[in-house]
């Protein structure tokens, strides 16, 4: 098993041994058991509050890398006819602290009948399901990742 220890910068010439596929809540994970894209079992040691992202690079102890990716998962896309409206709906979603990807053309969340009725009510919007890879925002007082510059 490989155990990755360290998180580093997103690189993408780095040579990896393997790619290893996550949804957003499992990039949460510090301290955890994946199956890597190619059947390679990984298991992550990294510091606590430790965030991933896509592109993110993991290092063993041995100086092998693994990528991490964003893995396709069911969200929702909430598109609106006018950026003052998507705004507004963003604005009420960031009010509810759920995990929220924001793009300039939509927002995106985790599917959620109560928060897809909510901005549909808001008026001028749609909402649409889909399987996508989630980066939702790190939020104002987190981080975006914790890294270090260099292998030890």
């Amino acid at each position: 098993m490989l155990t990755v220890i360290h998180v580093l910068p997103p690189d993408t010439q780095a040579d990896v041994v393997a790619t290893l596929s996550l949804t957003a809540d499992e990039r949460k994970k510090t301290r955890h058991r994946f199956t890597a894209d190619d059947g390679t079992p990984v298991y992550l040691n990294l510091p606590r509050g430790s965030t991933l992202t896509s592109n993110t690079l993991l290092a063993s102890r041995g100086g092998q890398l693994v990528r991490v990716l964003a893995k396709p998962q069911p969200v929702v896309l909430v598109k609106a006819a006018t950026p003052f409206q998507l705004m507004k709906a963003a604005y009420h979603l960031g009010n509810r602290h759920v995990p929220l990807e924001i793009t300039p053309a939509c927002l995106k969340l985790e599917p959620d009948p109560v928060l897809e009725n909510m901005v549909l009510q808001l008026g001028n919007t749609t909402v649409t399901q889909a399987i996508l890879p989630f980066e939702p925002e790190a939020g104002a007082y987190s981080p975006s990742h914790s890294h270090a510059h260099a292998h030890p």
